[in-house]
């Protein structure tokens, strides 16, 4: 396998806020988003499940079986702890300022 055959790939996954697992790796032209996750390591050290994964390249959902390019990052997302709207709400009612007591 010459240099220019090699794909420079990017895998990423969080764990939870304020977390990142970041793994580079160097992967045969051809290889695909499942070659990336098993290359990484991230599904055995994050005790993930395979069958459930959601993941991606540059934010955009992609299947287990898509050709990767040179500099691609793949991405594996986590499930919402918090629904969205939910989350604002909470986020509006901490920014409230408190009624003044008379």
């Amino acid at each position: 396998m010459g240099r220019a055959e090699a794909l420079h790939i990017e895998v990423v996954y969080c764990p939870r806020p304020g977390q990142t697992d970041r793994v580079a790796l160097e992967l045969p032209a051809g290889a695909t988003l499942a070659d990336a996750l098993r290359a990484s390591g991230i599904i055995e050290r994050h005790g993930l499940d395979p069958a459930s994964l959601r993941t991606g390249v540059w934010c955009r959902a992609q299947e287990a079986g898509a050709a990767l390019r040179d500099h691609d990052r793949v991405e594996v997302y986590r499930g919402l702890t918090v629904d969205p709207k939910e989350a604002r709400r909470l986020r509006y009612k901490r920014r409230q300022p408190k009624a003044a007591v008379r």
